[in-house]
């Protein structure tokens, strides 16, 4: 069965050289980033990272961005691009990094591909990994009903923010933010941004 890292790693060029650039990248969603990465003091966390030009951005912030992603040609592209920033092949169901190591998580997109029955396993993880009184910013495919629908790369799942926030919460997450925005060209964009309740973060072992 084709994983979606199989069939990123086929287009990884052409992915890259099309959407791999933070001129790709809408202004009102860079302003929301810049924004919330402007309030941002430790290392910052870029989940499903692509070609790595998000986190190379958040790099500009001067924050200590790490970047990961299961598609090993983006991550051979965004450590010979980006030598700023610190880029790992890893899953973001199983994120390889300690409990509460960052105060920013930006999901841009990254969980597009999980199903509802999945969706909770990568929100764990997000909310596992920041530090007390963290920030995840998720983009995603807005919609009125989740259902899944044929992204040009490989199958994936738009969402209503209603929905899609009360799985952020259910892992632990307070939503303090939704936004939309539709474009005749583009299928509607949506973007939550959640923080983790201090009394909700996991302990420090592991």
């Amino acid at each position: 069965m084709q994983t979606a890292s199989d069939a990123y790693a086929r287009r990884a060029t052409e992915y890259t050289d099309k959407l791999g650039s933070m001129a790709a990248v809408h202004p009102a969603d860079r302003l929301l980033v810049d924004t919330w990465a402007a309030r941002t003091t430790g290392p910052v966390l870029d989940a499903g990272c692509g070609p790595g030009h998000w986190t190379h951005h958040l790099t500009s912030h001067g924050l200590t961005a790490h970047g990961i992603d299961l598609t090993p040609d983006f991550i051979t592209h965004a450590r010979r691009a980006y030598p700023r920033a610190h880029f790992d092949v890893a899953d973001i169901d199983h994120i390889p990094y300690p409990n509460q190591s960052f105060t920013l998580v930006l999901s841009w997109y990254s969980t597009i591909h999980h199903t509802p029955t999945t969706i909770h396993r990568p929100l764990a993880e997000f909310a596992r990994v920041l530090a007390p009184g963290g920030v995840l910013i998720l983009g995603y495919s807005e919609g009125p009903c989740v259902e899944p629908f044929d992204h040009a790369v490989t199958p994936a799942y738009q969402w209503p923010a209603t929905e899609l926030a009360a799985a952020t919460e259910h892992a632990g997450l307070a939503v303090i933010e939704t936004h939309q925005r539709a474009s005749p060209e583009h299928r509607p964009h949506g973007a939550i941004v959640a923080q983790l309740d201090p009394s909700d973060a996991p302990s420090p072992e592991r």
